[in-house]
């Protein structure tokens, strides 16, 4: 079975103008893991003024461990740094995430370091976690908004170094939404041969939901999407959302794939979050609704 894994509560919430308290964003990871959202990825352990989205991670962790609706669904943290281990290690959240840009201007921006050292921090962070369940992402895996194209044979040595340290499972992020399926499967094909592989897919340009179909067929196993349609990157100029979860679970099931994500839930969370945002999202599910089941 696919693991699907809502980002909405982090990459979702990073690029909104507002900073939702602990509860609110909490009660959302909670609302996702009573759909029976498989993963969600919770927080991030980054400086509150660099994201200040992202703020009292430990106490969004600490209120989701108090629910007993979690139950089912495995938590992550994104760690980008040994500080940012030793933050994660306070909590009782159960994957480790940790993330590389494939080149040195994005990282310089994201990180604010060339990517060989972010490479080297995040190589040892995956070191210190050894026995904790963890997945590395490889950011703007098919595309940079600063130096343009990204060669393939860069990303594939920068998964290979990262299955060397002990990552778990290694997910391409398209994070600028520039990836077309042919590239996806090409690459997605390579890092798969590593182990398990898995794809982030934004929308920007509309390829999104086939680069994840692509995805799949190149053997990954984990698809990254957000509730709505939410996130962005604070990073990145004219990054739009992910795909949403919503969407992404229905063409999965008119495809035979299973997810065990109830889908009615999924749009009802979709629809509070929008409603807490007072806008609406870009998710089309939740706006065309549910038609009969096929």
């Amino acid at each position: 079975m696919i693991t699907v894994c809502d980002v909405g509560p982090r990459d979702g919430l990073q690029n909104e103008p507002d900073v939702l308290p602990a509860e609110t964003r909490a009660e959302l990871i909670t609302r996702l893991a009573a759909a029976g959202v498989p993963r969600v990825e919770a927080v991030s352990f980054v400086r509150d003024d660099r994201v200040p989205q992202m703020a009292q991670a430990e106490r969004v962790a600490e209120l989701v461990a108090e629910s007993h609706k979690v139950s089912g669904t495995e938590l992550s943290g994104l760690v980008l740094n040994e500080r940012g281990w030793e933050r994660f290690r306070t909590t009782a959240l159960a994957r480790v995430n940790v993330t590389v840009a494939a080149t040195d201007a994005f990282s310089e921006r994201n990180a604010g370091m060339p990517r060989d050292e972010a490479l080297r921090q995040t190589t040892a962070v995956l070191r210190a976690a050894a026995g904790t369940p963890s997945t590395a992402t490889i950011s703007v895996a098919f595309g940079d908004p600063f130096d343009g194209a990204v060669d393939e044979g860069s990303v594939i040595e920068i998964a290979g170094r990262l299955a060397e340290a002990g990552a778990g499972e290694i997910v391409l992020a398209d994070t600028i939404g520039v990836a077309t399926p042919r590239a996806v499967r090409r690459v997605t094909g390579r890092v798969a041969a590593l182990g398990r592989a898995g794809g982030h897919f934004h929308n920007t340009r509309n390829t999104g939901y086939a680069n994840a179909l692509a995805s799949l067929e190149a053997g990954a196993t984990v698809l990254d999407a957000s509730v709505g349609g939410l996130g962005g990157c604070p990073f990145a100029p004219r990054a739009t959302g992910n795909i949403a979860t919503e969407d992404l679970v229905y063409l999965l099931e008119g495809e035979g794939v299973e997810t065990g994500i109830d889908l009615d839930a999924l749009v009802d969370t979709s629809l509070w979050i929008a409603g807490v945002l007072g806008r609406d999202l870009p998710g089309q599910l939740a706006r065309a609704g549910i038609p009969a089941r096929r």
